[in-house]
């Protein structure tokens, strides 16, 4: 049996912020920011760009290409992040509600920006094991830019956030864009050195303290030193084992749906992979859309024609927490 990705989505706000007015709000050098940060420009929320609302535009998108009926999906599972049009809210079944999937049920999941990779191991999971499921909707929006303080250094590595929103629609039985196999990383020795660090039962909200509802890094140097050590080594590790899990060996892969990271990161993985430049699309004018990066990836790609059928395509995420993920596709036909 197999799992095949029918359409995707994605919503892009129309809005901007550009490297230089980055440089300027964070007092670096502009070269600091398009050079190493890898950012160009990237897009920011419009008032009505709630993060629900980015993954209801999304999901109609891709329910559009895919051109079935709504009520034809029998899941709905929301790929979006916590920072929602309200707290204590599963977004999943007003995004259900608002595309009209009236025969699906819905929830809501996270792994911050390791999501989509998570959700996609899962609903292939759901498709192969309960046969009244046959087609299932992720989608979700991402403004976590909103944390950012720009002059907060210790948070210089997240001024890439960006926002927008994305979907994918995955089906039972179609060898469209298959669906492989999935490998993740979880390493809970990082859980606690990026988080906001107000607003939750530690330390409530209060008038007080709403400065400090940023995003910020408990142990900037510990967190750096930890990463170095482990950080690159997971990427390539999940990567392989996906890749081999599914049948394929490294040399086979064609492209890579990797997420927005500093540019030294991104070519290093490439080149760990025998990989070139142009095997994957570097996303300097967009920035880091948290999981929906490999959605756009993805998207760029075909636009671009750097993908053909049968060509083995591996998309990488990495969110804070740590984790690490990696799922293997054979796009197209084949």
């Amino acid at each position: 049996m197999t799992v095949g990705m029918l359409s995707t989505g994605m919503y892009l706000p129309s809005s901007t912020m550009t490297s230089k007015e980055i440089a300027e709000k964070a007092g670096l050098p502009i070269e600091v920011v398009e050079s190493k940060m890898g950012i160009k420009r990237k897009t920011v929320p419009h008032p009505e760009d709630h993060t629900c609302a980015m993954g209801i535009l999304a999901a109609r998108e891709a329910i559009s290409k895919a051109a079935i009926d709504p009520k034809d999906i029998d899941v709905v599972i929301y790929i979006g992040e916590e920072h929602k049009e309200y707290p204590l809210w599963t977004a999943g079944i007003k995004l259900q509600e608002e595309i009209g999937a009236y025969h699906a049920w819905a929830f809501d999941v996270a792994l911050r920006c390791g999501t989509t990779i998570m959700a996609m191991k899962l609903a292939k999971s759901l498709l192969e094991t309960d046969p009244a499921i046959r087609t299932i909707l992720m989608a979700g929006g991402y403004r976590n830019s909103d944390f950012i303080d720009y002059e907060n250094s210790r948070t210089r590595f997240m001024f890439n956030l960006s926002a927008g929103g994305g979907a994918m629609i995955l089906q039972h039985n179609l060898k469209k864009n298959r669906v492989l196999e999935t490998s993740i990383i979880t390493d809970g020795s990082f859980s606690e050195d990026v988080i906001v660090p107000v607003g939750g039962t530690k330390e409530p909200l209060t008038g007080e303290s709403l400065h400090r509802y940023k995003l910020d890094v408990t142990d900037p140097d510990g967190m750096k030193r930890r990463l170095e050590q482990k950080s690159m080594d997971h990427f390539l590790k999940v990567i392989r084992e996906s890749v081999y899990k599914s049948g394929y060996k490294e040399k086979d892969i064609s492209y890579v749906a990797m997420l927005h990271m500093k540019r030294s990161a991104h070519l290093y993985v490439l080149k760990e992979l025998g990989l070139t430049e142009e095997q994957s699309i570097y996303l300097e004018e967009y920035g880091h859309i948290g999981q929906f990066d490999q959605i756009l990836s993805l998207r760029l790609a075909e636009e671009r024609g750097k993908l053909k059928d049968g060509d083995v395509v591996v998309l990488v995420s990495a969110g804070i927490g740590y984790a690490w993920g990696a799922t293997t596709m054979v796009w197209g036909n084949s």
